[in-house]
């Protein structure tokens, strides 16, 4: 199996040097590149795995380059940035990263945290042997379609769905009615435990839920169980 390919978007060249060596050193094939053209160039010539983009970037900045990525392409995308103030983490966030590391940032907790990523990712796309294969799910006149990871609205209108938002919703219709806790949900959607403060199930959960409001007359599909987490409340009608 081909080893993965990052994409480090980085215009500092010490940082960028050192995570091209740190990763080479973990026999990743690295790509580097200093702002938004050479990212896209690299993802038009070469299969990427995962991007690490900084947000201080010349031209458009990380915030805007990931919504470009995300209109186009479910490629793994951790942000690694000195800007740590809650705002930015939570619109990076909701743009559609799996995660935001600040700077100055642990060498090792950075490749745990990619690797794990990256084997979420390659676990997804194998077939399970334990649950038969499953094309689509229907609840309240919503399908969410597996293979093209959409949710599709009662009307027909696709949602194409970031990585951590499918992971979370697939979870919920997997396990109509039971409580998810917010570190179960963060280990499936991006195989990292939960540390305190940490905001991202509850991040992802408000973007899933802006789907469903878009259709005034849809129930309440999840619901915040105080103190415990999250329940799956809509009424499957699962027949293929």
């Amino acid at each position: 199996m081909q080893n993965p390919h990052i994409l480090i978007v980085e215009d500092e060249a010490v940082t960028s040097n050192t995570l091209k060596s740190i990763f080479e050193a973990e026999g990743y094939t690295v790509t580097v590149a200093v702002d938004g053209e050479e990212m896209h160039n690299a993802l038009k010539n070469s299969k990427i795995s995962l991007v690490i983009m900084d947000i201080n970037l010349p031209g458009k900045n990380g915030l805007l380059l990931a919504r470009e990525l995300r209109e186009n392409d479910d490629i793994a995308l951790i942000f690694l940035t000195g800007r740590d103030n809650e705002v930015d983490k939570i619109l990076g966030l909701e743009i559609g990263a799996d995660d935001y590391i600040t700077k100055p940032f642990n060498p090792r907790e950075l490749t745990i945290r990619a690797r794990n990523l990256l084997n979420r990712i390659v676990s997804s796309a194998k077939p399970s042997d334990e649950k038969p294969q499953v094309e689509f799910y229907r609840f309240n006149n919503w399908t969410l379609e597996i293979n093209s990871r959409s949710l599709i609205s009662p009307t027909g209108e696709p949602f194409k769905l970031p990585r951590s938002e499918f992971r979370a919703l697939l979870h919920f219709v997997e396990n109509p009615g039971k409580i998810l806790s917010r570190a179960d949900l963060l280990m499936k959607m991006t195989g990292r435990e939960l540390k305190p403060h940490d905001r991202t199930v509850d991040v992802t959960i408000r973007r899933i839920r802006k789907h469903f409001e878009s259709h005034p007359e849809t129930p309440e599909i999840i619901a915040t169980i105080h103190g415990e987490g999250y329940r799956f409340c809509g009424s499957l009608d699962n027949e293929q």
